[in-house]
């Protein structure tokens, strides 16, 4: 009797997973700007969630504790917008005090790598950067981010309101369906947990950036450092190349208004601060959280970026995590990317394991057995 092979092969699952990896981040690509907003309200109402438990447990009306945690998903997202408004008008005047210094300290920087021997090309794609109108096109650029999250806010009011009442019934799932979704349940908790333990580290460490660049840029004298303080903070919020990002605009302003001295003490400060807590404590803690790699960390906010926009850069790490709970953690034989993926407790079944799967759904009443 001829024996038929069961399933597909090993290369053709991986082939057709590819392919409806692609489809499935086209259509997020195509839809980023409903699916970003989304994100966004989703990871804020995870954040300030825990507030309702102890108000209900307190005797509040459960519409009460409902309001209390849309009342301060609001005012974080109030605090993140005026940050971001603050800072795009401020960029947009400083760059309009500071027009015909930018002009010639990228005209002497071209002069001196012209008298270094470097091609004249070379030369002005270097002090082109310095060029008002391209720091104007850039401040421009800001802005423009600017209004569009100011027109998702109002989406993402919405949004929020709609998810803090949904939550509230979803806290009482492990009471009906626990028996049966338990697995479920967990996974959902356990990725909750990691996005807002991540959150919570980033915003402690970003604080304690923001206010030491703070201080030292108004100690050295470097114009406007709370804009470059709240710049330190957002940043601190894009894994690994937030460093580089915070560090350029008050260096390049540095150079402009005190020359190399101020731009070099700028960037030796920014070394000892932002390198020490962003580059080598922070990413321990936050890889410690929510047990990513720090290469999946790293490469998680170029992926983002490049499919929902300059909003994955922040969101890259909770949808890395949701990625991972939603295709990997179910699935018993993925242990080992798991373990690749910075989860340490990630174990393959050994042989003769018995395997906990979700359970199936039970059959429709009348419906003939599989």
């Amino acid at each position: 009797m001829e024996h038929t092979p069961r399933g597909l092969a090993p290369s053709t699952r991986i082939l057709l997973a590819l392919a409806a990896a692609v489809v499935a981040l086209a259509g997020l690509h195509a839809a980023r700007g409903v699916f970003g907003p989304i994100a966004l309200g989703a990871v804020i109402v995870i954040i300030v969630l825990p507030l309702r438990a102890p108000l209900v447990a307190r005797g509040w009306p459960s519409w009460v504790a409902n309001t209390a945690v849309i009342v301060a998903a609001y005012v974080i997202l109030a605090i993140l917008l005026a940050m971001l408004v603050y800072a795009g008008v401020q960029f947009g005047h400083l760059v309009s005090s500071y027009v015909d210094e930018l002009r010639q300290t990228a005209q002497d920087i071209t002069d001196r790598l012209t008298d270094l021997g470097l091609a004249s090309s070379t030369a002005d794609d270097a002090a082109r950067w310095l060029d008002p109108s391209k720091l104007i096109s850039i401040g421009t650029k800001i802005s423009g981010t600017a209004v569009s999250v100011a027109g998702a806010f109002f989406f993402v009011l919405a949004y929020v309101i709609f998810m803090a009442a949904d939550a509230a019934r979803y806290s009482h799932a492990r009471g009906v369906f626990g028996a049966t979704r338990g697995a479920v349940i967990d996974r959902a908790e356990a990725f909750n947990d990691g996005v807002r333990r991540y959150f919570v580290v980033n915003a402690t460490f970003g604080a304690i950036v923001a206010i030491v660049d703070g201080f030292a840029l108004w100690l050295l004298g470097v114009p406007a450092p709370a804009v470059w303080a709240i710049l330190a903070f957002v940043t601190n919020f894009i894994p690994n190349i937030g460093f580089v990002l915070g560090l350029v605009p008050p260096a390049v302003l540095a150079l402009v208004v005190g020359g190399w001295p101020l731009a070099l003490a700028v960037v030796a400060v920014y070394c000892v601060v932002n390198v020490v807590l962003q580059v080598l404590v922070q990413p321990k803690f936050v890889a410690d959280t929510v047990n990513l790699s720090l290469t999946l960390s790293f490469a998680s906010v170029v992926f983002w970026t490049f499919v929902i926009g300059p909003l994955g850069a922040i969101l890259a790490i909770p949808l890395t995590l949701l990625v991972r709970t939603l295709v990997l953690e179910p699935d018993p034989g993925a242990g080992w990317l798991r373990w690749l993926s910075g989860d340490p407790a990630a174990r393959d079944p050994g042989p003769g394991a018995v395997v906990e799967r979700d359970p199936e759904p039970a059959p429709a009443e009348g419906a003939p057995p599989a």
